[in-house]
């Protein structure tokens, strides 16, 4: 691949230590208010990524369409990349349970759970990588969900060619209103779309502002009822959407971050370098200029920098 040219990525956040910046994390971002007005912009919101698992939940939106029929527990796992705790690996097996359905009939790639305590605690019980731990295996069973309600076949459900994988294109470039000129691969194995943030942005917009009972509303009402489902414990996800009522996010890896307010407003942001760490002091200025009270919040901003052990900086947004 030779690469001719890079997004033009703007600073987005800062850590500082002591009296000096210490480093400075750029990417791009956009906030739309719930008109659809562009409010910020940042960088090159425009330019093409791959959202990684923030698409998780337009794939659920395919899902219901097609007919899955799941409790609202499980369909906030379907959108989660979770820690792999032991309710979230249990909601996991419902989900191919009651489809008639095991574990042996995933095809995502093994991990070991995806939560530092979670994994932990999985390691010292002598367990290894697998499908189910795997933050994707919630996505991936209600995948299989849907084919056993159709009658599709099971083994190939992540082929181009599958019923299920086209209408999850038809359904992300629709939601997004752009044309799915790039495909690739994720890393559990589903196909993975080269969009814009912007376009990422109105999607999420349109999860929260739809209609009660359409799949879209369906989708952000089981992902905001059940955060620790969507991430997990000690998750900065799942803690934004207990903090702001209303608020829905989700993250991907390589630094992506979306979260829709409950009116619609919705913002986008991708770390250039796929860092995490400053994923959501990165949204906080933007999230502000859409009308967020700071006070909810402050957790998720200004981070400590510790030095021995105490604080002598901060990793904080850029305020605009």
């Amino acid at each position: 691949m030779k690469l001719t040219q890079f997004p033009a990525h703007a600073p987005l956040a800062v850590q500082t230590r002591g009296d000096m910046v210490e480093s400075v994390h750029f990417g791009s971002l956009v906030a739309i208010a719930a008109t659809g007005e562009t409010v910020v912009t940042r960088g090159e919101p425009d330019a093409r990524i791959y959202p990684r698992s923030a698409l998780k939940p337009l794939m659920a939106v395919a899902m219901l369409r097609a007919g899955l029929d799941i409790t609202v527990e499980q369909l906030a796992l379907a959108s989660a990349s979770h820690s792999g705790a032991a309710d979230h690996q249990r909601v996991a097996t419902e989900i191919l349970s009651d489809a008639g359905l095991v574990p042996e009939n995933l095809r995502n790639s093994t991990d070991l759970p995806y939560g530092v305590a979670e994994r932990e605690q999985w390691l010292r019980n002598g367990h290894g990588p697998t499908q189910l731990a795997q933050n994707c295996s919630g996505k991936h069973a209600a995948l299989l969900a849907t084919c056993v309600v159709n009658g599709w076949p099971l083994d190939t459900y992540l082929d181009p060619a599958h019923p299920l994988t086209a209408l999850i294109r038809d359904t992300v470039a629709e939601l997004t209103g752009q044309e799915l000129t790039e495909i690739s691969t994720d890393g559990c194995g589903t196909e993975v779309f080269a969009l814009s943030l912007t376009g990422m942005a109105r999607a999420f917009s349109t999860l929260v502002a739809a209609a009660p009972g359409t799949p879209e509303r369906r989708v952000a009402d089981a992902m905001r009822a059940y955060p620790a489902m969507v991430a997990g414990e000690n998750r900065d996800v799942s803690a934004l959407m207990e903090a702001v009522p209303g608020l829905l996010a989700k993250d991907g890896f390589e630094g992506i971050q979306l979260i829709a307010l409950a009116d619609g407003a919705a913002v986008a942001l991708k770390i250039s370098d796929g860092g995490d760490r400053a994923r959501m002091p990165s949204a906080v200025p933007a999230l502000v200029a859409l009308g967020v009270n700071p006070a909810l919040l402050g957790r998720f901003n200004n981070l400590n920098v510790l030095g021995g052990g105490r604080p002598v900086g901060s990793l904080q947004g850029i305020p605009y």
